[in-house]
């Protein structure tokens, strides 16, 4: 079993078309939404994590290419600036995925953006704006 989270942004006129039942009826793939924001003028972001086989996950990418949504692992697009973090670790408590986890030796705080979930908590609570969502 292949999973993989992945952010599909897409355009305005697809906002009323069933792309997700399209993955799942047409490719085998089973969904968790993570997180939507879903806009008939504007378009949309979707959240999703897809399991399923690879090969038909691979081709559900592929459906989703042609239909003109974008997409890329949900890792690119929840970013920290290592510059600007003070590992105040005031992130660590209030991550629902537990992406922020303490390193015992150095007492830095670490980002497993494998794990996030892009709920955005991060971004509004960091006290020194090292969180962003590249939308």
């Amino acid at each position: 079993m292949f999973q993989k989270r992945i952010v599909l942004h897409f355009p305005d006129y697809l906002a009323d078309q069933p792309i997700v039942y399209k993955l799942v009826e047409d490719y085998n793939l089973r969904f968790n939404i993570l997180k939507a924001y879903i806009n008939s003028e504007e378009g949309g972001l979707l959240v999703l994590e897809l399991s399923g086989e690879r090969a038909d996950y691979q081709q559900g990418l592929k459906y989703l290419e042609e239909a003109g949504v974008e997409f890329r692992p949900l890792s690119k697009d929840i970013v920290r600036d290592e510059k600007r973090c003070t590992h105040c670790s005031v992130c660590i408590p209030i991550c629902p995925s537990g992406a922020f986890i303490v390193n015992d030796t150095t007492r830095e705080v670490q980002f497993k953006d494998d794990l996030c979930i892009a709920c955005g908590t991060c971004i509004k609570i960091c006290p020194v704006c090292a969180m962003e969502m590249k939308i």
